[in-house]
């Protein structure tokens, strides 16, 4: 008796969980690869080619003759241009755009430039976060690399020195965007305002 009740039990478990998964899940599903995306995913490939050969092609040649003071301090303001496209791009990702209309309406400086991010918030956040961040991290790599050739080329350890080096400056990129995530999240409405404001300076030289 006991094993046909256990068996009853079974069945009914077996027949609700059957029930539960014809039922439609309330979440919208995507509707995959656009043709749209597709060509966007292509641009960025190009375009992100192209920048990361013409900074690091410039960039090596600035190290390669700068004094080592003046190379430590572009590494410092590349991993600084990094973190802060980073925020732009999560601040893009996760602002509100509705008190932007009544700015609009306002006709307040900036904010049909910051209605124009808002709209297009993938590719703006994706140009900020993976074209310019990534960029960033190998341009930065690549010239602690080359400062520490150039600073210890004579010296037996220069593996161990190249090592920390590497270390130091990806510890840097990462915790500078890590500490600036929250304020990226938090502060998102207001640095897409001020993102816009700068860009309004553009559009009245274009005018």
């Amino acid at each position: 008796m006991e094993k046909k009740d256990s068996e009853k039990k079974y069945f009914k478990v077996l027949d609700r969980l059957k029930e539960n998964s014809r039922q439609s899940i309330p979440v919208k599903k995507g509707a995959g690869f656009e043709k749209k995306h597709v060509l966007w995913g292509l641009f960025i490939t190009v375009v992100s080619f192209i920048l990361s050969t013409a900074i690091l092609f410039t960039s090596t040649g600035i190290f390669k003759t700068a004094p080592p003071l003046i190379s430590f301090i572009v590494v410092f303001a590349i991993i600084m241009i990094g973190i802060l496209f980073d925020v732009v791009g999560i601040a893009v990702a996760t602002a509100d755009e509705i008190p932007f209309h009544s700015m609009a309406s306002k006709k307040m400086k900036g904010a049909k430039e910051s209605l124009k991010l808002l709209r297009n918030a993938p590719r703006v956040s994706s140009f900020c976060n993976d074209v310019i961040g990534d960029i960033c991290g190998v341009v930065s790599g690549v010239a602690g690399t080359s400062i520490v050739y150039r600073m210890f080329t004579t010296a037996g350890n220069i593996t161990f020195v190249e090592m920390i080096a590497g270390a130091m400056i990806a510890a840097l990129t990462v915790g500078g965007k890590a500490f600036t995530k929250n304020i990226g999240i938090g502060s998102s409405n207001y640095i897409v305002y001020r993102v816009g404001r700068v860009l309004s300076y553009f559009s009245l030289f274009k005018r």
